[in-house]
Formats: structure tokens, sequence, C-alpha cells
């Protein structure tokens, strides 16, 4: 029998998997899909997002979250028992998609696709990077490499000095597609230079998409048969030759929200309090009093966008969660504060 193809979705905190992945799912024509979402943290955002999206073949028991782990640590506790279930079931997936945490390495991942219990029954149909083109091009997670050299001909302990930036370059030389997401808010002469760079930072010929809000049409995502569990050799990882990796450098906590007078305070606030406190990330839902629907609130640095996603349910609390993703050692009660 033929083997269930499974894309990863990979890419750094904010960076649009989650709205790519929504995208997709509108527009897969009745493909019977599962959907893994694993969120660095205790609180689903994403997996809630993805719920209701309406789409044909993919319900809400098709869309499965792993919270409060990252799937590159907890692959043999919860993604081998995750894939075994779904495999289980009397009418399996036609394809499998996996959203890993903004802080995930893939090729741990793309490892367990070798164990027994999933080898014969499930290929990786491919890795899809996603990039957030406005942050990569502020060199957020890019270090400039003269600087970097002339830093290592100082001091040899600065090889791995910045884990934002391994991150980052272990998801995208994973990639078998890299989507630079965001274009919208660059020019022509920044996306091409973007294309050159991350061209020459992969090894190996991977094909590069620009697309806007996540806008990437299904049939250049799904399909790809890249066989990656077969390939992981010409996938290099700043983690090769270790047994396992550490997440310490990040933390997050979740802070419950009154409702508030309208979308545009809040995000004032959220900015200021971003700026404040070095946060990398805020997502979550909140509550406009006076109005019937839910607002999905995304932040990256200082950069926010908000929308209402779906009426409150008549039984729901008209309370607002909202995840804090930063760098170890964040002032929780500060910002819990700025936002009270």
């Amino acid at each position: 029998m033929s083997r269930i193809p499974a894309t990863v979705i990979t890419g750094f905190l904010g960076a649009g998997k989650t709205t790519l992945l929504r995208h997709v799912l509108a527009r897969t024509g009745g493909l019977r899909i599962a959907i893994i979402v694993n969120e660095f943290g205790a609180l689903g955002i994403d997996g809630d997002t993805l719920r209701g999206c309406g789409a044909t073949g993919c319900t809400d028991d098709d869309i499965i979250e792993l919270a409060n782990g990252c799937l590159c640590c907890t692959v043999a506790d919860d993604f081998l028992p995750t894939m075994q279930r779904l495999l289980d079931r009397p009418a399996p997936p036609e394809h499998i998609v996996i959203e890993t945490s903004g802080l995930a390495l893939p090729k741990p991942l793309l490892r367990a696709f070798n164990w027994p219990s999933v080898r014969n029954r499930v290929t990786v149909d491919g890795v899809v990077t996603v990039i957030d083109a406005p942050a990569v091009a502020a060199g957020r997670f890019a270090d400039d490499p003269d600087s970097v050299a002339r830093a290592r001909a100082k001091d040899p302990s600065l090889d791995h000095d910045n884990p934002l930036a391994e991150v980052y370059e272990d998801q995208l030389l994973c990639a078998d597609l890299v989507v630079l997401n965001k274009t919208d808010l660059l020019d022509e002469a920044a996306c091409a230079r973007l294309e050159r760079e991350i061209a020459a930072r992969i090894p190996r010929a991977v094909k590069t998409v620009r697309a806007r809000h996540g806008q990437v049409p299904p049939a250049l995502l799904l399909g790809l048969a890249s066989a990656a569990e077969d390939d992981l050799d010409h996938r290099p990882s700043h983690h090769d030759g270790l047994d396992d990796h550490e997440h310490d450098d990040f933390e997050s906590f979740v802070i419950a929200i009154e409702e508030c007078e309208a979308p545009e305070r809040l995000i004032a606030s959220l900015q200021v309090a971003a700026g404040a406190h070095d946060i990398l990330r805020i997502k979550g839902f909140a509550a406009v009093r006076g109005r019937p629907m839910r607002l999905a609130v995304q932040g990256v640095g200082a950069r926010f966008t908000h929308q209402f996603d779906r009426p409150w349910d008549a039984d729901e609390a008209r309370s607002g969660r909202l995840v804090v993703i930063g760098r170890a050692g964040l002032d929780r009660d500060a910002i819990s504060a700025s936002l009270a």
C-alpha cells in the first residue's frame, strides 16, 4: 500500500505558519487532512484558530494539539503516539500536516519518520519553511557575516552565541520549499535581496515563493514528494551529533485580560509592552465591550495584526487570554501589570 504523505510546516515565531495553513485548508477540495499543531506554551492558540475553518474533509477532531512542549524534544512521548492513533483510525487521513512550534528544530522530527511504527505507513512529502520577510530583512535572525567572522576571530565562544539565528538557520536548511511571507511589507529590491541570501545559505536547490498573508496555492505546498526522511544527510543542522537540545533560553506564560473598550487601545498597550520588555511574540484572543465577536490578536515584536474571527459561544466566558513568549527572564509581573 502507498504511504500517507505528511507535510511539515516550520518557521520562526510569528512567520505566519497558522495563517498559511488556514488558507490551505480552505482550498484542499475535500482532501481528508489531519493536522497536528505543536505550540510553545500551555495555551493552544493556533489549534483554536484552525478549528471551525469550515474546510471539507477536515473536522475539529482532525485538528490535534500538542501544547506545552517542543516536538523535536518530545518525539517519543507525544508525536509518535499521536501519529499511531491517526494511522489506526478506521478511515486514516489522506494527508497529514504538522505545524511545528516556532522554536522547533525540524530535523529531529524528520528522524522520527524512520521509526519502525511509522516508516512503512507515512512519508515526509516535504518540509515547508515560512519566513517572516520583514523580520529577516531587518537582521533579526541573521548576523552580518563579516561581523560574525571578526567576532569569532577574537572569541571562539561566540560560535553559537545567537540561539535565534541557529533556530532560523536550522529551519531554513531543512526546507524543500521556502515561503517568503509578508512580502507586501517590503519593496521589490528587498525581496530579491532576501531570495539571494536564502539561496546562498541552503547547500542544495530549493525553491522560494513569495506570499502575502500566507496565501500560497495548496498545489505548491502539497505533493512535493521529497521523502525527506531519506535525505537527512543533505539537511545540515547546528545540532548534528548532539543527543538533544534545550530551550531554556525561552519562556512563555499566559495573561488573562478583561474586556477592552476598543481594539486599537489594546494593540497600543501590547506594542508598548512588547517594546519595553523585549517580547518576541504575543498571540491570543480578547473580548471587546459591545461586540459579539471574539478578537484574535497576533504580534511579532512591535508589529501586530487583529481581526474578529468568530462569535462568542453562548456558554463561553467573554474573557481574553494572551500567550507571551520571550527570552528567559521576562518580568512577568511588570508585563501583566502593564496590560491589566
